[in-house]
């Protein structure tokens, strides 16, 4: 059974293995133009980073200082094993401590049933955004929710 913790970190400590997830998911693998990718909002936001035990960087999220959650991605061969949840749910946790109430992210919509289960709630109509159809989502957040851990086994 492997183990993986969240990090939070920052752009200019793990631009490198942050970058390296995001080129992957997002620019190789569902073709999202490499200008659209890269923004001002990295090294404004809190970023975290998934890795297995010995370094290897599973999956990243960023959390932008007005509550949007952002460029969540799950390597291939990491996805359906919890990665996604824990980064969530992290990104989550961090968003409570700095007094955010509510949470925004803009979801593909192959992926907005994910989010659903999480929490979060569809609003308005499904758009275009680089090519890929999104889905504007939201989440209140509940002071009360329980804190969780940073380790996490997968089966």
């Amino acid at each position: 059974m492997a183990t993986f913790t969240i990090i939070e970190t920052d752009w200019m400590r793990e631009a490198s293995r942050l970058g390296a997830i995001r080129r992957a998911v997002f620019i190789d693998e569902q073709g999202v133009p490499e200008d659209l990718e890269w923004d001002e909002h990295d090294g404004a936001s809190v970023h975290f980073l998934a890795v297995a035990n010995d370094g290897t960087p599973l999956g990243c999220a960023r959390l932008l200082p007005d509550g949007h959650i952002g460029r969540m991605a799950v390597l291939p061969d990491w996805r359906g094993r919890g990665v996604g949840r824990a980064l969530l749910a992290a990104v989550v946790e961090a968003a409570r401590r700095r007094g955010h109430t509510t949470l925004r992210l803009s979801a593909q919509t192959h992926a907005a049933g994910f989010y659903t289960r999480a929490g979060f709630a569809a609003e308005g109509a499904e758009y275009d955004e680089a090519g890929i159809p999104h889905v504007a989502m939201q989440r209140r957040l509940d002071p009360d929710e329980p804190v969780r851990s940073r380790s996490f086994c997968l089966d």
